[in-house]
């Protein structure tokens, strides 16, 4: 494939940035809907499912879109294909070591604490049966919790090694670009995300186990792949831009369809509309991609002074948020705040957490690598 360097897209590090920021929220309010999470409030409300659902469908798959495309460009700068894979797995797997070794035990203690009557302090927890390498209540220990992304990133960039390695990319970009530079855009991943959300698995479920996870990859991994892709084609992109309100139409018609089963007066999906159901997901999280493809590329590709700060503090803010967010709302049971002071106690409390694990993490260059940022020159790498 072509060593090009591929041009920083200011456009999709400022949607990054805004995906990790809803995906901060979108985590807080886990704390408060009926579905299952580490800890839970005691003002839970149906009601919070309906804005979740307004961007469950896509945010977990943008973010594999928008990795895809800085994947391109890190290995356009890398020493060859091996040297990519080396720098990924430092960047990568260190961090996720680390978090699953000192970040993600705190959220597996609370989990076990309020929902399966664990009696042990965390040191308890933490020395003794964290890891266990078995199960506990339930609760696979070691946990991986949400640095789940963080594995399957990993193991979608050893799957692009190799394809890079063994494909003509030329041709494949050639391909790439006749078909996805028209209609095609928008009908053909939206059809392959009805064939998974309405068939293959209506109505099914990520597991977040990597060997008994097929709809996930199945999703994610195209995802990854078409983000590659995207970062060569200067056509696709400008495809985006022209189909970018239509997609827009196919997201909002397909969480208006999703609300109004939601809403329904019978309480609940009835098995007949199950398919129904998951292709108006498959719709909202596809168009919805291609419309935030498209407005970054119009309207949003252009430097800021705070940019290269936001888009280096995602990674830590990833890594330590759910922690935070599990632990201050545990902290707060006793309190019996109103639910709408918890929930922004709770946002503003773990935006203050990541900035202050982001701030001393980035000052102590041991700590760097540990929270996923790059390593501080040598100094007299530096001066030579």
């Amino acid at each position: 494939m072509s060593r090009a360097p591929i041009p920083r897209h200011y456009g999709l590090d400022w949607l990054r940035v805004a995906a990790f920021a809803i995906l901060i929220v979108y985590h807080v309010g886990m704390v408060f809907v009926p579905w299952g999470f580490h800890a839970k409030s005691a003002h839970g409300a149906e009601w919070a499912v309906l804005p979740m659902l307004a961007v469950n469908a896509w945010r977990l798959s943008l973010l594999f879109v928008v990795s895809g495309y800085a994947s391109r460009a890190l290995l356009t700068r890398a020493p060859g294909i091996g040297g990519f894979l080396r720098q990924r797995t430092m960047r990568l797997l260190v961090p996720l070591a680390f978090g699953v070794a000192v970040v993600v035990p705190p959220q597996s203690w609370v989990e076990l604490v309020t929902q399966h009557g664990y009696a042990g302090g965390f040191a308890t927890f933490w020395v003794r049966d964290d890891f266990r390498f078995g199960t506990l209540g339930g609760i696979a220990l070691p946990a991986l919790n949400h640095l789940w992304f963080v594995l399957y990133l990993w193991l979608y960039t050893a799957v692009l090694a190799l394809l890079v390695a063994a494909v003509r990319w030329r041709r494949a970009q050639a391909a790439f670009d006749a078909v996805f530079d028209g209609p095609a855009l928008l009908l053909v991943p939206a059809a392959w995300l009805v064939c998974i959300h309405a068939w293959w698995f209506p109505m099914g479920y990520e597991t977040h186990d990597p060997a008994h996870d097929l709809m996930a990859h199945l999703s994610y991994l195209p995802a990854f792949l078409f983000g590659f892709a995207l970062a060569g084609s200067a056509r696709v992109l400008a495809a985006c831009v022209r189909w970018r309100w239509i997609g827009a139409a196919m997201g909002v018609a397909g969480y208006a369809f999703i609300l109004a089963v939601e809403l329904a007066p019978d309480g609940g999906t009835p098995r007949w509309l199950y398919p129904a159901y998951g292709a108006a997901h498959a719709v909202q999280q596809w168009g919805t991609i291609v419309a935030l493809v498209g407005l970054a590329e119009r309207h949003w590709n252009r430097d800021a002074r705070l940019r290269p700060m936001l888009t280096e503090a995602v990674f830590p803010f990833y890594l330590v948020h759910q922690t935070i967010i599990v632990l201050v709302a545990y902290w707060l049971t006793p309190a019996g705040l109103p639910g709408g002071a918890e929930f922004a106690v709770l946002v503003a409390a773990t935006v203050a957490g990541c900035w202050l694990f982001y701030l001393a993490g980035r000052r102590i260059a041991p700590l760097r690598p540990l929270i996923g940022l790059r390593a501080l020159p040598h100094p007299h790498k530096a001066i030579a």
